[in-house]
């Protein structure tokens, strides 16, 4: 009977039991007031591993655990709301930034369509550094005015497809001037590589509540606002650019680091991707556009034939030239590098505009730990003369940059 009642149950010695496991105190079973078992075996170590019972830790309250959901994302709407709650920017910053995503989404979706809506060619027309517009230029342009004076808090705008900035009349409440360039390489559009958007917010100008028609010239009063917009690129409060390629790619700064946000085409929203990008001190790819190498100064002539020697490790840097800013610039934020447009004999002023190209992007990188130089000065510390004023541009990783200026100094 004692046999069959050990059988049972599994037991161990005590000695070799789990520390997790509470001992097991059992009565000796007896038959007729006769234990079967001596209190002694008991004694010596059995205890039951069959049964979990309750340990006094179990009766300390459990620690609070996080429940990390591989479903759990933050979208942009969500993160502008957080910084406004932080009083990291104001209600009528936040609203500006949303609309601006929202010309984004819009300007994608028409990209992802352009050869099927036939939005392909140019326009026909020239914008006012003498280009020829693309029909999305054109299209681009008026979306991003329309949304930014839809939100009621933008006072100035100031656009590479405008011959001045224009003054809005429906402001609610904020007056931020915001510069922008709604299609940046859009040559790129026609053979569906890569092309961007690339804009600045400055703070509000109380001075500037003119509308200024088509057809109206710029008054004595109105010319304020295109002072208030030559401002220098450190004056910007907040700076991004979005990319249109394999993914759409929404990239900001309101002066706290750069983060990216992906266009989630499931429903619609910007998902925050990348936090707190910084970019790598060196890298291995040069931007340039060699083929204007014979107009170059013969020191850059110098710092480009040294680039295609093997370096230390054998290898010479690699040349990736993209045609549109902000590839150039997404790329070289994510794997480091070197992006140069410098003057030459027939462009003596560089190719970008200081405004709504060079200072943005120059703000974001330094954001993210690079440096951004004319070749003389850093870019944030020019103020333009003119709204549509062009610079040369040297921009990327820092050791990078340092490099260069040794060559050109």
């Amino acid at each position: 009977m004692a046999e069959a009642a050990l059988r049972l149950l599994t037991w161990n010695r005590l000695g070799s039991a789990s520390p997790s496991m509470t001992r097991l105190h059992l009565r000796p079973p007896s038959h007729g007031g006769k234990q079967l078992l001596s209190a002694a075996s008991f004694s010596r170590g059995i205890t039951c591993k069959a049964v979990e019972l309750e340990s006094a830790a179990s009766a300390a309250p459990a620690a609070p655990t996080k429940n990390n959901s591989r479903y759990e994302i933050e979208n942009l709407t969500t993160w502008l709301l957080k910084q406004e709650q932080a009083g990291h920017i104001d209600t009528e910053l936040a609203i500006v930034l949303s609309s601006i995503s929202l010309a984004c989404k819009k300007i994608a979706s028409l990209l992802q369509r352009s050869n099927i809506i036939n939005l392909t060619g140019g326009q026909g027309t020239m914008n006012i550094q003498g280009e020829d517009q693309k029909k999305l230029d054109v299209i681009a342009n008026e979306l991003f005015c329309s949304s930014l004076r839809s939100s009621g808090r933008t006072g100035v705008i100031a656009s590479e497809e405008e011959d001045a900035p224009v003054a809005v009349e429906e402001t609610y409440s904020g007056n931020y001037i915001v510069v922008f360039d709604p299609i940046d390489g859009s040559a790129n559009i026609d053979t569906s590589l890569t092309t961007g958007s690339i804009f600045g917010i400055y703070a509000p100008d109380k001075q500037c509540l003119f509308n200024i028609d088509d057809d109206s010239t710029l008054a004595q009063e109105q010319e304020k606002c295109v002072v208030s917009v030559c401002q220098p690129g450190s004056n910007l409060l907040a700076a991004g650019y979005c990319l249109y390629s394999s993914s759409v790619v929404f990239t900001l700064s309101i002066g706290r680091g750069v983060l990216a946000f992906t266009l989630d085409p499931a429903y619609g929203e910007f998902v925050l991707t990348h936090e707190n990008i910084r970019i790598p001190n060196t890298g291995k790819i040069y931007s340039f556009n060699e083929g204007n190498y014979d107009l170059f100064d013969e020191k850059l002539q110098k710092y480009l034939d040294d680039l295609r020697k093997p370096g230390a490790n054998g290898r010479p840097y690699s040349g990736r030239y993209i045609g549109c800013l902000v590839g150039e610039i997404h790329r070289m934020l994510l794997v480091g590098g070197i992006y140069g447009n410098p003057n030459n004999k027939k462009s003596k002023n560089g190719n970008l505009r200081l405004l709504y190209e060079c200072a943005p992007m120059s703000y974001l990188v330094e954001q993210a730990g690079g440096k951004a130089t004319d070749g003389c000065r850093r870019i944030l510390d020019i103020r333009p003369d003119l709204v549509h004023q062009r610079t040369p541009i040297f921009i990327g990783s820092p050791d990078e940059v340092e490099k260069l200026e040794k060559y050109l100094y």
